[in-house]
């Protein structure tokens, strides 16, 4: 899962509506009598409307809260916030700076919310990833949760220069399937990927896809990061490494946790656009996060979580190649 930002781009506001129309019936399964909080801010807004708009038509308890952008992903929102979040029974969040793996989330699902984020959301990336077959998505999820679930060790590989080697342990497998339709329920929005934070983990992998703050990366370019016991110890990248340093002075070696291994299976994405919020989503993609898991399994808190999406990968679990997705 991910945290994402980068600019918004124009789309048409029939093609909006449609979005948000998918995320509320489809995704949300929002019900006449529930009640949903639609979380968004200031640069954000466009999108927030939407589905408030479409909220309100299957229900007459829709409110929208907006408050000024956070300062970084995973900065907890206002207080008022996070409790229409914990006090609703749907929550959607299309913001700029992600609430995936904050208290105030896990509070509103822990109280029986259902709910999306949509960090760093453009209306580009809201029109593309949420014209998608969720069905579809949910049986590629199920077929590759099948073949990694229960592995003691998941290795990926690729043509790049990647080979790191993970070790799951006792931590368990989670699909993001987009469809949240039970109490305490959660996904990213555009949705489509099976990821674990693993106990510990060791090798190189080498991002050739989409990392942030480059976004889509050029020809050729590469970050690479060295990891070792579950920590990494060595990145290539300045502007990247600048932003795990500055996350270390708050929280020391947790900056630097390997935090999660996540395969795409969103089968309707078929291009990287330079949004890790839909790219980590593309079936046959790999994405490695650094940083902060206590939201999706594991045990640290961190204010980064940095997804790098990885390209062409092979992904071998105790000895037997995985088959993954296509578009």
């Amino acid at each position: 899962m991910t945290d994402d930002t980068t600019t918004d781009d124009a789309a048409t506001d029939d093609a909006i509506a449609a979005a948000a129309h998918t995320a509320i019936t489809q995704c949300l399964a929002l019900e006449a009598d529930e009640s949903a909080v639609i979380v968004t801010d200031d640069e954000r807004q466009r999108i927030g409307e939407a589905l408030y708009d479409a909220a309100k038509e299957v229900t007459a308890d829709a409110t929208v809260a907006r408050y000024p952008p956070g300062d970084q992903h995973g900065a907890e929102p206002p207080e008022p916030v996070a409790a229409a979040m914990k006090n609703a029974d749907v929550f959607l969040a299309p913001t700029t700076k992600s609430l995936s793996h904050t208290r105030a989330r896990g509070a509103a699902c822990t109280a029986g919310a259902r709910g999306s984020t949509l960090p760093g959301i453009t209306e580009d990336v809201f029109v593309t990833g949420l014209d998608a077959d969720y069905e579809r998505i949910a049986e590629a999820c199920a077929q590759v949760r099948e073949q990694v679930a229960g592995a003691e060790e998941i290795r990926v590989t690729t043509p790049r220069g990647t080979d790191v080697r993970f070790e799951p342990g006792d931590r368990e497998w989670l699909s993001d399937t987009g469809m949240v339709h039970e109490p305490g329920d959660f996904s990213n929005l555009p949705a489509g990927e099976v990821f674990v934070s693993p106990e510990s983990a060791t090798g190189t992998y080498v991002v050739d896809g989409t990392m942030m703050p480059h976004g889509l990366l050029e020809e050729g370019q590469e970050l690479r990061f060295e990891v070792e016991d579950g920590y990494v110890t060595d990145i290539s990248d300045d502007d990247v490494r600048e932003q795990v340093e500055a996350a270390a002075e708050d929280v020391g070696d947790a900056a630097y946790n390997l935090a999660e291994l996540g395969i795409g299976t969103n089968v309707g994405v078929t291009d990287l656009v330079g949004s890790v919020l839909l790219d980590e989503k593309a079936a046959g993609t790999v994405h490695i996060a650094i940083g902060d898991d206590a939201g999706i399994g594991g045990e640290t808190e961190a204010p980064i979580h940095l997804d790098g999406i990885l390209r062409n990968p092979t992904v071998v679990a105790d000895g037997d190649e995985v088959e993954l997705p296509s578009a």
